[in-house]
């Protein structure tokens, strides 16, 4: 909770301060679509990053009118070392460079919140459809 949601909120609020003294610029968070839904098998990290999903928000929000742009950025898996022999399915697993380059793109076109693979957006879309008793009996 402290490397997900604290130490990111207290350094991002940092530097927010900076930014509102220049009167512009842009912070990107990166986020997880594992704060879309609190699921049985990640819930603290998933809290944590639900938890830096609404501090992102709120940050967006806040400092909208200062003239600095808040992103977050869900990335879903990426293929990193941390993954590395980890059997991911390929369709859901983003390269770093897709990364980079979904991050250089919601910039350039100010967007407030980025899935870097779209699938992610249907596939936590249908998540956080399912109803709570049938989603207490599911493994995800």
């Amino acid at each position: 909770m402290f490397t997900n949601y604290v130490g990111p909120a207290l350094v991002l609020n940092a530097i927010a301060a900076s930014m509102a003294r220049r009167g512009e610029g842009v912070i990107i968070g990166i986020s997880s679509v594992a704060g879309d839904r609190g699921r049985a098998t990640n819930y603290i990290y998933g809290s944590a990053k639900a938890g830096l999903t609404a501090f992102l928000s709120g940050m967006r929000n806040r400092l909208a009118s200062e003239g600095i742009h808040v992103i977050t950025v869900k990335p879903g898996f990426v293929a990193t070392r941390m993954t590395a022999g980890m059997n991911l399915p390929s369709l859901l697993t983003a390269q770093p460079h897709e990364v980079a380059r979904a991050i250089v793109r919601a910039e350039k076109y100010r967007r407030n919140t980025v899935y870097v693979r779209g699938v992610w957006r249907l596939i936590m879309f249908l998540i956080r459809s399912i109803p709570e008793p049938l989603f207490k009996k599911i493994r995800i």
